[in-house]
């Protein structure tokens, strides 16, 4: 506990961090806590899973004082990872009574409203929250600190108007907070317009290089899900994540790795907030061991022990792949990515490849696998009756 208390954190905040167990500070913390407690606006990038919830965290519950409205608010992109803040600040906050609310789509409102006249802290998605404005629900006048954690992924998912409106909903006095895996000129501009003297801490490794191990096969596409099965069945895997790009590859997947008596539960932006809860839950407690998902499960959620990830389908963005590699090999531990590619992952894959050429990615002897059997999606609708013939065209002489 030395290290945290040269932080200068206050004793309650100590307290709290020992009954959760933490030993030592993570670079991110270490570096970006001390800033925090100073009041200073902070872009902290760092890689999913690797503490940057305590080191805003922190600074909220310093700040907070119970009985006086809303005073902090952490904008997340997805509603999973709203949750599992709201559930780490309620670890962080001991035994003070600082009520934390947690805000998104998906559910009913009313709820919400009234868990908003009583919070003062809330963490939201900017859609839901921008809702809540709009209505008059929510009074951040007394907004002392705003957290935007995993500020990309927000940008990407198309939120810049929501966020910039949110931020202007917030006192000008106030501390400003932006935590993300990676800083790009979005979120540069953002900071430029409305953070002041921001200090940068910048954590570029989480994921240990030297334990984790990165190699593909090349299949064709109509032999992806047997080659998926096959090595499911004989790696030596913990926790597995399979990612897919799209929810309906993700639904495919899982439809047919079940129907070959390999258990497997998937997650996507498709499924209801509390399905998805219930997902998360049993994937970390270790009841289904393989997740089948699409990006929205990569970033931000703390899912530890996945000792395998399969990229069944290479992402188009070469961040996303990094976000993807990231939840294997932490904290220690060994992990191991195995691409599956086929002709229309070629290009997605040389793209990452020319992007991050310190990457040693390894090429692997396909395997002689059992071909399995593929469950197709139910044709949807009335079938047509197949109508007459086209004749076939032929320009006319001298077409140009």
């Amino acid at each position: 506990m030395d290290y945290f208390e040269e932080l200068g954190l206050g004793s309650e905040m100590l307290e709290a961090i020992e009954k959760l167990g933490f030993n030592r500070p993570t670079q991110i913390q270490r570096e970006s806590i001390p800033h925090v407690m100073r009041g200073r606006d902070v872009i902290g990038e760092s890689a999913t899973g690797s503490g940057k919830t305590l080191a805003f965290g922190a600074g909220i519950m310093e700040s907070v004082a119970p009985g006086q409205g809303l005073q902090a608010l952490v904008l997340t992109p997805t509603r999973e990872l709203a949750e599992q803040v709201k559930d780490s600040l309620r670890e962080l906050s001991g035994g003070r009574r600082i009520k934390i609310a947690a805000v998104y789509g998906g559910v009913s409102i009313t709820p919400q409203i009234n868990d908003l006249k009583r919070a003062e802290v809330v963490v939201a998605t900017p859609g839901r929250m921008l809702d809540h404005l709009e209505r008059g629900t929510v009074d951040t006048s007394r907004v002392r600190v705003l957290v935007l954690d995993e500020a990309d992924r927000m940008l990407d998912m198309g939120f810049i108007d929501d966020v910039e409106r949110i931020i202007s909903a917030c006192p000008c006095e106030r501390q400003t907070l932006f935590f993300s895996a990676t800083i790009g000129g979005r979120i540069a501009d953002l900071s430029r317009r409305y953070m002041t003297e921001p200090v940068k801490v910048s954590v570029k490794r989480y994921v240990d290089p030297s334990k984790l191990k990165q190699v593909f096969y090349e299949v064709d596409k109509n032999s992806k899900l047997s080659l998926l099965a096959h090595l499911l069945e004989h790696e030596n895997t913990d926790l597995a994540m399979v990612f897919c790009n799209t929810r309906r590859t993700t639904d495919f997947v899982v439809k047919n790795l079940r129907a070959n008596r390999i258990k497997a539960i998937a997650i996507h932006g498709g499924l209801s907030q509390n399905k998805r809860t219930r997902t998360i839950k049993r994937f970390n407690d270790g009841s289904v061991r393989v997740l089948v998902c699409t990006d929205v499960a990569a970033r931000g959620l703390d899912i530890p022990d996945v000792s395998h990830v399969y990229n069944y389908e290479i992402p188009k963005d070469a961040n996303d792949y990094v976000h993807r590699i990231g939840r294997t090999a932490r904290a220690g531990e060994e992990g191991k990515v195995i691409n599956l590619l086929s002709e229309e992952d070629h290009d997605s894959f040389r793209r990452i490849e020319h992007q991050h050429r310190a990457f040693n990615i390894q090429r692997l002897r396909t395997p002689s696998v059992r071909k399995i059997k593929v469950v197709r999606p139910a044709a949807g609708g009335k079938r047509r009756r197949p109508g007459p013939k086209k004749k076939p065209f032929y320009p006319r002489r001298g077409w140009r």
